[in-house]
């Protein structure tokens, strides 16, 4: 079996924690994989070595995460240069009504314009609300973005949407396209 990053971009933790999830499913299916931080060097050596990447990032205030940009730009042939996927993570991702699911669209259609990245594999996922991690301002601007999304805004507390499932569902999907293309691409041998 082959290695597999998982790189990914974190402001409160969430991306982080959904990363690490993914990375235990992947290895569940027998895969070594590597969980990384895009801000630290060890994500773009662990590159070199990985028969298939994903990465993740979160978004906040309508943004992508900017060291997540510079990743992607930095090493784009690399990343595409096998079995690769991509998965955000936001609050409207949590959301099951037409405006953010068009919302969540725009946010992936950004990435990928921006990005110069086409990810063979995308997914979108829930995030939370991290009250006690947030500053006065910020908690202020999050409290009335979840008014109007959530109406989760009892700052006491801090609230978790990813659906743990559908993070389940798209590593198992993973596995199986980077097997399935390890598969053909290597005269069927397994990666």
């Amino acid at each position: 079996m082959g290695t597999i990053l998982v790189a990914y971009g974190s402001k409160e933790g969430q991306t982080e924690k959904i990363a690490g999830r993914i990375a235990v499913a992947l290895a569940a299916h027998g895969h070594d994989v590597r969980t990384e931080s895009v801000t630290d060097d060890a994500a773009a050596e662990a590159l070199v070595d990985a028969d298939a990447v994903l990465v993740g990032s979160s978004v906040h205030l309508g943004a992508h995460s900017k060291s997540v940009y510079g990743f992607v730009r930095e090493h784009r042939d690399d990343i595409e240069a096998r079995p690769n996927g991509f998965f955000q993570v936001s609050l409207s991702s949590a959301l099951d009504d037409a405006d953010a699911r068009a919302e969540v669209a725009t946010y992936i259609d950004e990435f990928v314009e921006e990005s110069g990245w086409h990810p063979e594999r995308m997914a979108a996922f829930g995030g939370a609300l991290r009250y006690s991690e947030y500053g006065f301002l910020t908690r202020l601007v999050m409290k009335r973005i979840a008014a109007d999304a959530t109406g989760d805004t009892d700052a006491s507390r801090d609230y978790e949407y990813t659906d743990w499932d559908e993070v389940e569902s798209f590593a198992a999907d993973f596995v199986e396209y980077v097997e399935s293309t390890a598969g053909t691409a290597a005269g069927g041998a397994a990666v």
